[in-house]
């Protein structure tokens, strides 16, 4: 089992750093190799990411404590676990570390690969897409807790801006895979296309606050 961490510190305070990571279907607008995340009820999510490779699991929330973590451990697909840590730290900032263990795929081979370097790729990807999260959150407005108030979303780097999203992925933004290249203006048409009233929201989605 492969195991790696990333970590960034976030100018913004603990409770609003938790409940923007916690919108998982808003990765693929800022993060790059993430490619889908769709939910399969109010616990199981099905992801997919481009990191060494193409790889797709269905995934279960597990230990969620609010302000203070939250993890996942896979059912299908990749088998991995993750954790991911939301610390308080000095001048209201929070320091957030993501732990992942995987199983690297294709058995013996890949642990070669493994070895050869393509759990350092993992881990750089892991750390620059935290610092995208990093950059969303500041540009988002104070005390906001829904990612779609962030002008960062859908920047050039972005999965969703790249056209690299499934069908899946661009029919929950309410887009279709024609629309590749969207920018930060598309952002609240299609987000506003998926706020039904009295629909309450999935945990991960970008309707209504909630933990999963």
């Amino acid at each position: 089992m492969a195991v790696h961490s990333a970590a960034v510190t976030i100018n913004a305070p603990v409770h609003q750093v938790y409940e923007l990571y916690t919108h998982f279907n808003d990765y693929p607008k800022f993060m790059t190799f993430v490619k889908e995340v769709t939910y399969l009820d109010d616990t199981r999510s099905h992801w997919v990411v481009d990191v060494v490779g193409k790889h797709e699991w269905d995934a279960v929330n597990e230990g969620w404590i609010p302000d203070q973590q939250i993890g996942w451990r896979s059912v299908d697909g990749l088998s991995n676990s993750g954790r991911v840590r939301f610390e308080p730290t000095a001048g209201d900032r929070t320091r957030l570390t993501v732990d992942v263990s995987y199983e690297p795929p294709a058995g013996l081979l890949g642990q070669i690969g493994e070895a050869l370097g393509a759990g350092g790729e993992f881990e750089r990807r892991l750390q620059h897409d935290l610092q995208h999260f990093a950059t969303m959150v500041e540009a988002a407005p104070s005390g906001a807790l829904d990612p779609t108030s962030s002008a960062y979303l859908f920047h050039a780097g972005s999965a969703a801006a790249a056209g690299q999203t499934t069908q899946a992925q661009n029919e929950t933004m309410g887009t279709h895979g024609d629309d590749a290249g969207l920018t930060s203006s598309t952002t609240s048409v299609a987000d506003e296309s998926l706020s039904e009233p009295g629909v309450p929201r999935i945990p991960g989605t970008s309707a209504n606050p909630g933990i999963g």
